[in-house]
């Protein structure tokens, strides 16, 4: 039976597609119309899902969609008759697509498909909690769900068993963490539901002086982790913008302006924010515990990507076991869907055995062969040598092991936003100038924003204070003492960015100013090929730890297909790529003819 899942209209359209219970395809609108976070009916999504099984829409028993559109309107609705007479701009702005899209989702899937059996709506949150817990370890497990908004939640917990969900309770709307996040990273000059996790990133240069504004003005927290917010600071409830004329005047001034100058209060407010959103985070999670008695939790929504919340949960909370959906936003909720639909909606049962996930390394998307890949380079021009599989790795490492940057395309593509070493750009973390060169060189964005590392999982604890796997790079763990080198006196005096370029560890590019990194284990039967990477790597330089970011440039989606690959690798300082079985030296290729400045084809987030 073939169920599919779907997520569209408000953040990250996606498409999931399940046989008997079994992830067999799961992709991102965006990775196909290179819009970043498209949100539009994901309809090359599904058409490739489909494709990939090779049925046709009349084999689907069913579609899932991840929220109900109704219920949604209905809290749009109430909540600007609240605000009335203000936000009538936002109004008429939001109504049109509304009557004209949004709420006839029902019709939109049948025509756009063709489909004419059964749709199965979801709530929002139990989208999010099914994406949670049926690919989870985990028989039975409590699940913590956070985001902006769904319907009316905006956060939610409960537990799940066997193939049942049952959610025991709700903050709603317009009391938020995701919104309150959001509303900080508008203020402190970044897009809004696409850079929170910048936001997160320059955290640790600032110092936490306006937790107690926070606190004392902005929100009422709760022991349990439950919160009331003063809206009389915010301005999205029914306005245009995230903040108000009172949260200005609280913090001292107008936002920043977006590509402006980052200041010290950008920073005190981000090591604020992430502090309080920390400690919400935790009491929340103690709070669940206290209320389910399970021992292990899951987690999804859109603040589940936050991985220094989540590393503190797994350090200091009473879970003994965590996992996290990689796909935590919206697009994960397409995912989720489907399976609500097999476990929940249809009975089936469902056995898991405590140690593995079913969600396959994440390498759900589309892959392509050598000869498709072939045809590809032939049409750049390009020049390129085709090597065996050993030679391939030995050639791969050896380059990265000489302060290479190389593009890394192979395989299934991720689905979530994370690369995981089927679309990466790799590079050598023992370099102090590597976080330099690969920011400003390769990926174009802000130098403060720090690189993850892709580590051997038999070597994880020898550089982090980890006890456990992070295979989708969703965790955040202090590197170990005799891993880091001592500040000196002037370098600890050091202000803000100044303190990027001072070498913390022995691995300085994966290195935060914290003495942390967001760190992904690889095993090798998630993907042996990268595995045997990361292996050869280390038998060449003692270091089992390698650079991986996504392969893409700044306001980008991730790479999806050969040609994208080829077209990113010749319009950056990228050394090398190795994509399939070939390999590709820059300087060995004919210069990419290309009109006008392509950097204008992506917004700036």
């Amino acid at each position: 039976m073939y169920i599919l899942g779907i997520s569209c209209f408000y953040h990250d359209a996606a498409a999931a597609l399940i046989k008997d219970g079994v992830v067999v395809a799961a992709a991102q609108e965006e990775r196909f119309t290179r819009r970043k976070h498209d949100f539009d009916f994901p309809s090359q999504a599904i058409a490739w899902c489909l494709a990939k099984e090779g049925i046709t829409v009349a084999q689907l028993a069913c579609v899932a969609f991840y929220d109900k559109p109704l219920v949604k309107f209905e809290r749009i609705l109430e909540t600007y008759l609240g605000y009335a007479p203000l936000g009538i701009r936002s109004f008429l702005m939001a109504m049109p697509l509304w009557l004209k899209e949004k709420l006839w989702i029902p019709q939109i899937i049948r025509d756009r498909l063709s489909y004419e059996g059964k749709i199965l709506f979801l709530e929002h949150h139990e989208s999010h909690a099914a994406s949670a817990f049926y690919p989870s370890p985990f028989q039975h497990a409590a699940f913590l769900t956070m985001d902006g908004v769904g319907e009316w939640a905006t956060s939610s917990y409960g537990v799940g068993n066997g193939g049942t969900i049952e959610i025991l309770g709700e903050q709603k709307f317009p009391h938020s963490l995701g919104l309150l996040y959001s509303a900080f990273t508008y203020f402190t000059g970044f897009k809004v539901n696409s850079a929170e996790y910048k936001v997160m990133g320059l955290a640790p240069y600032g110092e936490p002086r306006y937790v107690r504004a926070i606190l004392d003005h902005l929100i009422d927290l709760k022991p349990d982790g439950s919160f009331k917010m003063d809206m009389k600071y915010f301005d999205y409830g029914a306005g245009l913008r995230m903040t108000g004329r009172k949260f200005e005047r609280l913090f001292g001034g107008p936002p920043r302006h977006p590509e402006s100058p980052l200041t010290a209060r950008e920073m005190d407010l981000a090591r604020s924010l992430q502090e309080v959103t920390e400690e919400i985070m935790l009491r929340q999670a103690r709070h669940v515990h206290a209320v389910t008695g399970e021992e292990n939790l899951v987690l999804a929504g859109g603040v589940a990507l936050n991985c220094v919340g989540n590393g503190r949960i797994l350090r200091e909370g009473p879970f003994k076991n965590l996992w996290i959906q990689p796909a935590a936003g919206d697009a994960g909720g397409a995912l989720g869907a489907a399976l609500f639909a097999w476990y929940a909606y249809e009975g089936n049962p469902r056995s898991a055995d405590g140690t593995h996930d079913a969600q396959k390394g994440s390498f759900l998307g589309p892959d392509f062969s050598d000869e498709e890949i072939e045809e590809t380079l032939k049409g750049f021009g390009a020049v390129y040598a085709k090597l065996d599989r050993n030679a391939l790795i030995e050639r791969t490492a050896a380059l990265i092991a000489a302060e290479h940057v190389v593009g890394w395309f192979q395989g299934r593509m991720e689905f979530g936003p994370r690369a995981l070493g089927a679309r990466s750009i790799l590079g050598d973390a023992r370099s102090p100038r590597m976080q330099s060169v690969m920011n400003l060189k390769i990926k174009f964005r802000e130098s403060f924003r720090p690189f993850a590392p892709s580590v051997l999982a038999g070597h994880a604890a020898e550089y982090f204070q980890i006890d456990r796997e992070s295979p989708y790079m969703l965790l955040v763990a202090p590197l170990r003492e005799e891993r880091r080198r001592a500040m000196t006196a002037g370098q600890e005096g050091l202000f803000g960015i100044e303190k990027l370029n001072v070498p913390r560890s022995t691995v300085p590019a994966v290195t935060h100013v914290d003495y942390t990194a967001r760190l992904q284990t690889v095993q090798r039967d998630d993907n042996p090929l990268y595995w045997d990477l990361l292996d050869r790597f280390y038998r060449q330089t003692g270091c089992p730890l390698i650079i991986n970011t996504s392969f893409n440039v700044r306001g980008e989606p991730i790479v999806c297909r050969p040609e994208e690959a080829v077209r990113c690798f010749l319009r950056t300082e990228m050394d090398e790529l190795v994509i399939g079985s070939f390999l590709l030296a820059k300087k060995d290729q004919p210069a990419l003819e290309e009109k006008g400045d392509w950097r204008k084809e992506f917004a700036l987030d």
